[in-house]
């Protein structure tokens, strides 16, 4: 028999449902620790890196669903399968807005074959995860920070359950990319994605670019035409800015997405449809139905699961991967050898709001990369705005050879100079890096920086 690999937590305060989950995995060859109250398996996740933790829903010193919420915060890669004995119904929904990828129900499912292929889904879940991650991103949505995180974990979860999505998310975000991974991980994945900008088309043109028309519907219709929601069919449709459309069009897309049929314009035939909704908007949701943007009753429709994605001011720890990832891609598309960011150029990225978030940063990188002179770019070849207000350049030093790092080594080296200055208090060194301590504990893995404090020899 093969032997499995996978470090797994089980907090259930039922002696015998505890050793079941220990013989189960420990005779497939799993590291398994039980244990039966919450503050334990909290402080255990601080202590070690865990793959996978199954949590009771009812703990005597705190709820499941909390301490599933506190795991993902504190370890967002982490996934949780929650034990019930109550049915999964009454709290199914809340359970995985908490972050539980699974249910299991006591005692029926409690049994060796069942607990091996939950964990067996679970961890090949986790693996995919990881993958997006080590990837850096779905496209240009790149990072490691616990927002972006967050972001990837909603992609997986909701590309195979064929429900409407909303995107929420400022401009330069990558909606339309969410968009994308969500269509090309879902069971829709051959079939057609059909796209629309609500607000780049006139007010009159949108109804019949969904809806299509008969030959003389109206001026101009010289032949028929399938709409957008013919053209999805078997696929999925994304109605980018959904806020920008016509109020009485919302309330015929709101009819087609109640009915699952729809009129051309200027027939009396109905055409039964079947896609997948996207929506995406660069509007609070909340607000545009108070300024009679959104209807209220179309958003309950298309918000049965709501993706944000943060702005690039509230994940500045993703800079320098992002700024990396596009040196590269720009320098290869214009053939120039520049193979770094100096030091100060970097602090200058590290410095900017970026108001136009990852779309701005892409363009200001291909922007210095263009106009760069040497191997690095420097603050005279970032835009302007970008370096606004910098501080001179500090003269030369013994330290002079820092311009020379690339990104991942200076990242490196801030980690490692705040832990110093904070004895190593990964509390303190976090605040100071302005990171959360899942987010510092990843990056030291990822630099390879030990836990603890080096003893010297």
């Amino acid at each position: 028999m093969v032997m499995a690999e996978g470090r797994i937590l089980v907090v259930d305060e039922e002696e015998s449902i505890a050793d079941s989950f220990r013989v189960a995995l420990r005779e497939r060859g799993y590291t398994v620790r039980t244990m039966s109250s919450g503050s334990r398996a909290l402080a255990e996740v601080e202590r070690a890196d865990w793959d996978l933790v199954f949590v009771d829903l009812v703990l005597s010193d705190m709820d499941g669903l909390d301490l599933v919420r506190k795991l993902k915060a504190r370890r967002p890669a982490l996934v949780a399968v929650v034990i019930t004995a109550h049915g999964t119904g009454p709290k199914g929904f809340a359970a995985r807005e908490a972050g539980a990828y699974a249910f299991l129900e006591k005692p029926d499912d409690v049994t060796p074959e069942k607990i091996l292929t939950v964990v067996a889904n679970a961890l090949e879940h986790k693996s995919l995860l990881e993958q997006v991650a080590g990837r850096a991103g779905y496209g240009s949505i790149v990072g490691r920070s616990e927002a972006v995180l967050k972001v990837f974990e909603l992609i997986d979860s909701v590309a195979a359950v064929d429900t409407n999505v909303l995107i929420v998310g400022e401009s330069g975000t990558g909606k339309e990319l969410v968009a994308n991974a969500i269509h090309y991980a879902s069971p829709r994945a051959d079939g057609p994605f059909i796209k629309i900008n609500c607000a780049a088309l006139p007010k009159d043109l949108i109804e019949s670019e969904l809806f299509g028309y008969a030959k003389g519907a109206f001026t101009g219709a010289t032949a028929d035409k399938p709409g957008l929601f013919e053209e999805a069919h078997r696929g999925s449709l994304l109605l980018d800015e959904i806020a920008e459309m016509p109020a009485d069009l919302q309330a015929k897309l709101l009819r087609v997405l109640e009915e699952r049929k729809f009129r051309r314009l200027g027939t009396s035939r109905d055409i039964d449809v079947d896609f997948r909704l996207i929506c995406s908007s660069n509007r609070d949701p909340e607000t545009a139905i108070r300024e009679l943007r959104l209807r209220e009753d179309l958003y309950y429709r298309i918000n049965t699961v709501t993706i944000r994605i943060p702005p690039l001011r509230e994940r500045p720890e993703d800079v320098s991967e992002l700024a990396e990832q596009f040196l590269a891609r720009s320098a290869e598309k214009h053939g120039k050898a520049v193979t770094g960011i100096a030091a100060d150029a970097y602090q200058a990225l590290l410095g900017y709001s970026w108001p136009g978030n990852v779309r701005e940063l892409e363009n200001a990188i291909e922007r210095a990369v263009l106009v760069a002179r040497g191997p690095l770019l420097t603050p005279g070849d970032l835009p302007e705005p970008v370096t606004r207000g910098r501080q001179p350049a500090a003269p030369p030093t013994a330290e002079a050879g820092l311009a020379t790092l690339n990104l991942a080594e200076l990242e490196r080296q801030a980690i490692v100079q705040a832990l110093e200055s904070t004895n190593w208090n990964k509390q303190a060194a976090a605040a100071k890096l302005g990171l959360h301590r899942p987010t510092l504990y990843s990056k030291m893995r990822k630099h390879g920086i030990p836990q603890k404090r080096p003893v010297s020899p």
